[in-house]
């Protein structure tokens, strides 16, 4: 084994590249969570959604009842599960105006609490008051108190149910501790962006009655941190500025090459094709408010609106085809109540509608005038409850839903099996192949396939998915790939570099990179350090010197290394490569090992690697000086 690396790390690299293999699946579509339920806004411990009520049991189980109904118990360590049977104690506060207008107050004899914008306690029946939560100028628990409650057994253990979750203190209220890491209770309404880049999944949740931006960043695991405000900021500007100029009240928003369609409360629809200057209406009668509009960039005539159910509960997704002169419904066969959000592919013709009654999904004809086809449910594995947005990514790949309170979950997109795409099997883009890459077939079981009338292994099949590796021997500046299923063959004609390195990341977008003394992934809770050795693992350098058969793993001692001259960037600046190769024991992966330097700002940094001229994604690390 090469000198300097570690029987561990090897281990280490090894678990990280299956981990992070994309993954195969059978018929039904596989969702997998992205992220948590928990928010970093600043208390004491994560907070989270809404609660609505809080209560002990006899036996000092808490409960609580979150907005739209649901009940969770809970054994005060965090772990909650589902109590549908629970119903709330009789609520024992009483409103009054100590020691704040309005506060709900708690009374066990001599010591009374209160809720309002703080919790306060009270040990001489309410004559004076201390105030519990007041922190940082604000509260402690993130929110306005909704509900208090005491432990029967225990006047000292008492907890709150606030704007951002649920509280517990367990020495009257002298500390308090969160409780919501896995209480379904995160508001989100909306999935702004994919993962992309150093960039994770991008959300909009619902807090004190607006929307706030909050993103979860590759390679932590607290919960979703704030993020800069920006990704709303268009949309919220066209429907602001519209809704002012034309005294409408504006409910969505959506524009494309110049033209502009806007959703109205009461089902109404307008549509500028001159950026503004004259409008067409289209009203949809007994409808509830437009909720959402899709538009297509290369297609300034053709949008989709989604809308509140209205007094009829009957579902409506629309599309125009027509730049807003006429809208169609396409909503037959969809269940009764809103729907919230859509996305399509107008290449293959599919749409997904997020509903009350869950995520659906249809192949319909986007192009020309066409009846409502069936819908069929997309949303099996979610959990129960309505999805409130959905997004494709920016490659058509990968289908995002927000699940109320559940949080984001994604899987492969299932019209990609009539449409199957060839791209990096590292972060599944679209960059140009090199030799020895390994590509991801989406959508579709190769049985085999060829590159450059050559061999090219296929070293994983499945429906959703399938692996294959171009021969090293490949020359030119494009390549025809050709793939057999059994049921029928694909053809992709792809650009050809000597090198296209892309460094591997996982579906949440966190990177594979390694402490290489420890095997250890880098991430929020083991950052970079000065002097650390990181280990990168890759796809996309290019030829190797020994050569090397595509298709076997690379040898554990002495893996071949990289022809083209490689560098490593920690943002502009330059670090010392130590070897790059292939990944020892691997397909298709290269290892590259960098250096950091001795002197290392605390914070995040953008890693990327250049391969032959060429610079891969770049990703984001996590360090402390």
């Amino acid at each position: 084994m090469d000198a300097g690396v570690s029987r561990t790390a090897t281990i280490g690299l090894l678990a990280a590249l299956a981990a992070a293999m994309p993954a195969v699946h059978a018929q039904s579509i596989a969702w997998r969570r992205i992220g948590n339920t928990s928010l970093v806004a600043g208390q004491a411990s994560v907070a989270g959604g809404a609660v609505e009520r809080v209560w002990f049991g006899p036996s000092g189980r808490l409960f609580v009842r979150l907005p739209e109904g649901r009940v969770y118990a809970g054994d005060g360590t965090g772990a909650w599960g589902e109590a549908p049977d629970a119903r709330p104690q009789q609520a024992s506060t009483r409103t009054g105006s100590k020691p704040e207008g309005g506060a709900r107050i708690l009374e066990l004899g001599p010591v009374q609490y209160a809720g309002g914008r703080h919790v306060w306690r009270s040990d001489d029946g309410g004559v004076s008051w201390r105030n519990l939560t007041a922190w940082a100028g604000g509260s402690l628990l993130g929110g306005a108190v909704r509900d208090l409650a005491a432990d029967p057994e225990n006047p000292e253990r008492i907890a709150a149910a606030t704007e951002s979750g649920v509280w517990l203190s367990q020495d009257g209220g002298r500390s308090w501790a969160g409780l919501n890491e896995g209480l379904p209770s995160l508001p989100v309404r909306r999935i702004l962006a994919a993962p992309a880049g150093s960039r994770g999944v991008r959300i909009a949740v619902e807090r004190g009655g607006r929307l706030e931006e909050f993103e979860w960043y590759p390679g932590q695991r607290l919960g979703w941190f704030p993020a800069p405000e920006g990704l709303m900021a268009r949309e919220e500007a066209l429907r602001q500025r519209w809704e002012s100029e034309l005294g409408v009240a504006v409910t969505a928003a959506g524009e494309a090459g110049g033209a502009i369609f806007l959703g109205a409360a009461g089902g109404r629809l307008l549509a500028s094709s001159d950026e503004g200057r004259t409008w067409r209406s289209f009203d949809i009668p007994d409808a509830g408010d437009v909720l959402r509009i899709w538009t297509d960039g290369a297609d300034r005539s053709f949008a989709l609106a989604t809308l509140a159910a209205g007094a009829d509960e009957a579902p409506r997704l629309l599309r125009t085809l027509n730049g807003g002169v006429w809208w169609d419904d396409l909503s037959a066969g969809l269940p009764p109540g809103h729907v919230y959000s859509v996305a399509a592919d107008r290449e293959t013709g599919a749409i997904y509608a997020a509903t009350d009654a869950g995520l659906y999904w249809t192949i319909g004809d986007l192009r020309n005038p066409s009846p409502a086809t069936p819908w069929q449910l997309a949303g099996a594995g979610l959990p129960r409850a309505p999805v409130r947005d959905v997004r494709l990514d920016d490659g058509g790949l990968t289908l995002l839903a927000a699940v109320e309170g559940h949080g984001v979950f994604a899987a492969p997109a299932p019209h990609r099996r009539r449409a199957p795409r060839l791209v990096h099997s590292a972060d599944l883009s679209s960059r140009p192949a090199a030799p020895g890459a390994l590509m991801t077939l989406v959508g579709a079981r190769a049985a085999s396939a060829a590159a450059g009338g050559l061999p090219a292994p296929v070293l994983d099949s499945g429906v959703e998915q399938s692996q294959i590796q171009l021969p090293f021997e490949l020359t030119g500046g494009s390549v025809a790939v050709m793939v057999d299923t059994g049921a029928r063959r694909l053809s992709f004609g792809l650009a050809l570099a000597p090198a296209s390195p892309a460094i591997l990341v996982d579906h949440e977008g966190t990177p594979m990179v390694l402490d290489a003394d420890s095997g250890a992934p880098v991430e929020l809770m083991n950052p970079a350090r000065p002097g650390m050795t990181l280990q990168i693992l890759m796809s996309g350098l290019g030829r190797v010197e020994p050569s090397w058969p595509a298709g076997l793993p690379a040898p554990l001692e002495n893996p071949p290394a990289v022809t083209a001259p490689v560098r490593v960037w920690l943002g502009t600046a330059p670090l010392e490569v130590r070897r790059a190769t292939l990944a020892p024991g691997y397909v298709g992966f290269y290892l590259v090992e960098a250096e950091l330097p001795a002197l290392l700002d605390e914070g995040i940094h953008e890693l990327s690697v250049e391969a032959g001229g060429v610079r891969s994604n770049r990703v984001r690390i996590y360090a402390v000086p």
